[in-house]
């Protein structure tokens, strides 16, 4: 089926949202549960911990000032956390999505200023119905006194698609304030990913209000779009911006090939061109293995480790691993541990492998490392170093 074209992309619109907060009793666990008391590191030994579950297919967790938890869940759903209890509340007042397959609500994030009540922002991505197809969309809601105030939509995607695959959605800010945010190639034409005119399988450069930076790499271009940053991205779903301020990307594969990139500006990563992956059907290599003007992958996860989820060490209580990355896997149920040196990757250690699932989200917190599981009861966990 051949995308939906949209005569006039809208940028900015606003729907009412309605405040308050509803009770969600299916969610009930009261207290956090050691569920590994203690598992062996190359550094340390570190414990988990489940703070809630309950949440039906959960997408993304972002960490409050005062150490509650925001969990977005597929269905729409934007959970509010307790630190100890785990008592969880939906907060009402978040758009209708379009939930099909891997669409729905995905990505939460904190504006970088959020505690300064001018920028007491949450960003989100979503999956916006258009009759029978869906957009990646971006929006914003202002938290006010516990309450989701006015939703504010920032951007949504050019071109509608069949709705179900590769949505993308993760966000990342640089240090410049300005936002990173993945779309998929949308699952039904690879190809779309090499188009300039198309947002399906970039990762877009968007400012705080869903505008367009002057210094974007295309600004200038006429035949591409000016919110792309870099193309030829299959399915971004881990992304990063690290302490000395470069992005890093965890993405899909097609079978295999999954890969771990340096994203940097007016950057062409090669898919479908270019891939180490292969056809579902056929098992047959997809694309060149390399070719002159698209960027080799920093790192190839071994077999189909399926990523979601990509953080940076910062804390302390980690010392060894700060500075590392942490890169959730899905289908594989791992978490891997991947020491950098420049843009090369020097030692990897595999930290979890089938202990709590399925890992759709890896975030640093101030005091631990936070896991979401997807699955329809889907928990939230904390990853602490154990004296």
């Amino acid at each position: 089926m051949q995308a939906v074209h949209q005569e006039a992309l809208i940028t900015h619109w606003y729907a009412p949202a309605v405040s308050g907060l509803l009770l969600a009793g299916s969610i009930n666990i009261a207290q956090a549960e050691v569920t590994h008391e203690s598992i062996a590191t190359e550094h340390f030994n570190i414990s988990i911990e489940r703070v809630a579950d309950g949440f039906q297919h959960p997408w993304a967790v972002a960490v409050l000032p005062d150490g509650r938890y925001l969990v977005s869940e597929r269905n729409g759903q934007l959970n509010l956390v307790a630190p100890d209890s785990g008592q969880t509340q939906v907060l009402e007042g978040m758009p209708s999505v379009n939930h099909h397959g891997q669409g729905g609500l995905l990505d939460v994030v904190l504006h970088p200023s959020f505690g300064d009540e001018a920028h007491n922002w949450i960003y989100f991505t979503w999956s916006k119905p258009d009759g029978n197809n869906s957009r990646s969309a971006l929006s914003r809601v202002k938290w006010q006194n516990d309450q989701l105030g006015e939703v504010e939509h920032l951007f949504e995607q050019d071109r509608a698609s069949s709705p179900g695959r590769h949505y993308g959605s993760r966000l990342a800010w640089l240090e410049d304030g300005t936002l990173l945010m993945s779309i998929g190639d949308r699952g039904v034409d690879p190809s779309r990913a090499q188009a300039s005119d198309d947002h399906a399988g970039t990762t877009l450069r968007l400012t705080d209000t869903g505008g367009v930076p002057d210094d974007n790499p295309y600004v200038d271009d006429n035949s591409t779009l000016d919110e792309i940053y870099t193309t030829g991205n299959r399915n971004i779903q881990g992304m990063v911006v690290l302490s000395d301020g470069e992005p890093w990307a965890s993405e899909h594969g097609p079978r295999t090939g999954d890969e771990l990139n340096h994203i940097n500006p007016g950057n062409n990563y090669g898919w479908p061109d270019v891939s180490l992956g292969n056809d579902y059907a056929t098992n047959e290599p997809i694309g060149e293995d390399t070719l002159p003007g698209m960027v080799d992958p920093a790192y190839v996860f071994e077999g189909r480790f399926a990523p979601s989820g990509l953080a940076e060490v910062t804390s302390d209580a980690f010392g060894p691993w700060q500075g590392h990355l942490l890169a959730g896997g899905l289908g594989s149920e791992k978490l891997l541990r991947l020491s950098l040196e420049g843009d090369q990757i020097i030692n990897e250690e595999l930290i979890l492998e089938g202990q709590i699932g399925r890992i759709r989200d890896v975030r640093q917190g101030p005091d631990a490392i936070y896991l979401l599981t997807d699955s329809n009861q889907g928990g939230l966990y904390r990853l602490r170093v154990v004296d």
